[in-house]
């Protein structure tokens, strides 16, 4: 059982996928259901809506993207929210994530039937019911298969559903009747708020490449390009098919019609314009399913591993490397979902709870940044921080507060549930400390927050970046590191690194330091200010060690130069010269980083100082 809980996901998601699970995710009831209700709000005003809600994504996409760079593990929100905030948040943002996205899920595969209608006029509720099982069981399936080639049907999915909404525009821009766009907004502009609100979660599917980011190539270039190229491309959609469908339609026509992409199809090209929009509608509705059972089985998976829920959901198929249990949990409940419930309620408690995440998400990348691990090294950062997510927050809150008494009670109940199943399985079980810790011990005593999170982000980091080991790793990794609180001369600085060199290389302790004294008199290892890298040769054979120094106060040197407040002591035998000389580069390598001396000096303790060195982005020996 072990075994399979710490078996690895396999990297198989390219960026093309990672933007179509993160497209696919967004581009359904959205854009093919939603139009006509809106517009009866708001009028050919619906465009600016649109337009908005797609700014409104912006706080909580950096702050996604920037939480999966510098983690790409499975579960996303979930992910995020446990190592930032704790187990206890952990459990309600895991579940909730679950929860919302099997719902929505679940919701888009019933509205296949609303478009089949369109082609086939005569189908029953009961019949519609069971075209969204079979894809439901189908898209399950594929899902415990392969990721790949759960990717690759999305990509299919979602750039044919691309080349029909182009062919849309395209046409419909021919067929435009400028007098449909005035006035521009009929009605209150309180309606315009409401209306965004609505939109709004539209585009809460677009984070959702976050939670297969342990599948995914390259994560640090792929997961912000595939995430932020979706976003360009949708809004870009969004806004074209809507203005289009605003020029073809006349306005009570378009009021409260939940085919109006269909209708606007037929006034372009007849019937058969009708058909093959109601067929990308039901792409649409397809790809969001297939996206949301491959987003949302990660969930129980991932809070499997860390011990919120029974270990079973964290098994990973020996054959297919999916985590299959998870996901025939997840498509049985969607399954019932379908058979059972009716969604139009239950949707709005998704909204309510996406929401809610959001939220969390934008507290959780705040947490990590002022935690300042420092193994805590997003690829992409979220811009104008603090200021754009502080500004998420309080919009977020705002559009919390319109969900209604409804949504809000039963996700408080929810949250309830959650926080009940969190005393009653988790807490005894879960052991890591999270990123407010750290934050805590800022102000209090560095004895509180413990290495568990600095020590899994750096392994999370060189799986990211695939780093492979060589021996000036393992070098770093068994060396001594000195930590020196007061200002040092070089005497008494060269007599500390002597001794314990002479206890590992059983080299008389005061040859070692006259060697040291004599290298520095005849000419200093002074290689920039604040560095340096002292380094002698000594009789023997395979022979070689290393010693790394701080001292924030400084190393007096010489005269001449600043204090130095790193060191790297090189001590090796004749026949290490070749060895002696790429350590020597690898170190100057590290140096040279921008954020080196800035690291070194604010790193907590001694392992941090290592990890310094250890993650560091320099060209490893193969």
């Amino acid at each position: 059982m072990t075994n399979n809980k710490d078996r690895r996901l396999t990297r198989q998601l390219s960026g093309m996928s990672v933007f179509c699970i993160a497209t696919g995710a967004m581009i359904s009831s959205g854009l093919f259901i939603l139009p006509g209700l809106i517009y009866a709000k708001v009028g050919p005003a619906i465009i600016l809506v649109y337009i908005l809600a797609g700014i409104l994504i912006l706080p909580a996409l950096f702050a996604k993207t920037e939480l999966a760079t510098a983690m790409p593990r499975a579960g996303g929100s979930y992910f995020f929210i446990e190592r930032s905030m704790g187990s206890a948040a952990g459990t309600i943002g895991g579940l909730a994530s679950w929860f919302s996205l099997s719902l929505k899920s679940a919701f888009a595969l019933v509205g296949i039937g609303a478009f089949a209608t369109l082609i086939n006029p005569n189908i029953t509720a009961w019949q519609i019911k069971f075209i969204a099982l079979g894809f439901c069981v189908f898209f399950t399936i594929l899902n415990l298969t392969s990721v790949k080639l759960t990717g690759r049907v999305q990509i299919f999915i979602v750039i044919l559903l691309i080349t029909l909404l182009s062919l849309y525009i395209f046409r419909g821009t021919m067929s435009l009747n400028v007098h449909r766009y005035t006035p521009f907004m009929p009605f209150d502009k309180r309606a315009l708020l409401a209306a965004i609100g609505m939109v709004f979660i539209s585009f809460g599917g677009l984070t959702k490449a976050a939670s297969v980011a342990g599948e995914v190539r390259n994560p640090a270039k792929n997961l912000p390009q595939g995430m932020i190229l979706a976003f360009c491309v949708v809004m870009l959609l969004y806004g074209l098919t809507i203005f289009v469908t605003v020029g073809l339609l006349d306005g009570g026509e378009f009021a409260h019609s939940l085919t109006s992409i269909s209708s606007g199809g037929y006034k372009i090209f007849g019937t058969t314009g009708s058909v093959i929009m109601a067929f990308a509608a039901i792409l649409a509705f397809v790809s969001t399913a297939n996206a949301g059972i491959l987003s949302a089985s990660r969930f129980p998976m991932a809070m499997s591993r860390d011990g919120l829920l029974p270990e079973f959901f964290a098994r990973v198929n020996k054959r297919f490397t999916t985590p299959h249990l998870s996901i025939i949990f997840t498509g049985i409940f969607m399954f019932t979902v379908i058979l059972f419930l009716d969604l139009e309620n239950l949707v709005k408690v998704a909204s309510t709870m996406q929401i809610i995440l959001f939220m969390l998400v934008m507290l959780a990348c705040i947490i990590m940044r002022e935690s300042k691990i420092l193994n805590y090294k997003p690829a992409f950062t979220s811009p104008l921080y603090p200021w754009l997510p502080i500004a998420g927050l309080i919009g977020y809150g705002f559009f919390l507060y319109h969900m209604g008494s409804v949504a809000l009670l039963v996700a408080g109940g929810f949250i309830l549930l959650s926080i009940l199943w969190y005393k009653i399985y988790t807490r005894e079980r879960t052991m890591r400390k999270s990123a407010l810790i750290h934050i805590i011990e800022r102000i209090t005593t560095k004895e509180i927050a413990g290495d568990s999170l600095s020590t899994e982000l750096r392994e999370i980091l060189k799986e990211r970046d695939e780093i492979v080991e060589d021996r000036f790793d393992k070098l770093v990794k068994r060396c001594q590191i000195i930590d020196i609180g007061k200002q040092t001369t070089l005497t008494e600085f060269f007599r500390i690194v002597a001794k314990k060199l002479a206890e590992r290389l059983n080299i008389d302790e005061r040859e070692l330091l006259n060697s040291l004294i004599a290298r520095e008199k005849e000419t200093t290892t002074v290689i920039r200010p604040g560095l340096a890298i002292p380094h002698i040769t000594v009789e023997g054979k395979h022979k070689f060690e290393l010693i790394m120094a701080r001292c924030e106060a400084g190393i007096n040197f010489t005269k001449e130069v600043p204090s130095v407040y790193a060191a790297f002591i090189l001590v090796g035998s004749p026949d290490e010269r070749n060895f002696h000389l790429r350590a020597l580069s690898a170190i100057a390598q590290i140096a040279q980083d921008v954020d080196f001396d800035k690291n070194w000096l604010r790193a907590k303790n001694i392992e941090e100082l290592r990890d310094t060195i250890l993650i560091a982005k320099r060209h490893r020996e193969s």
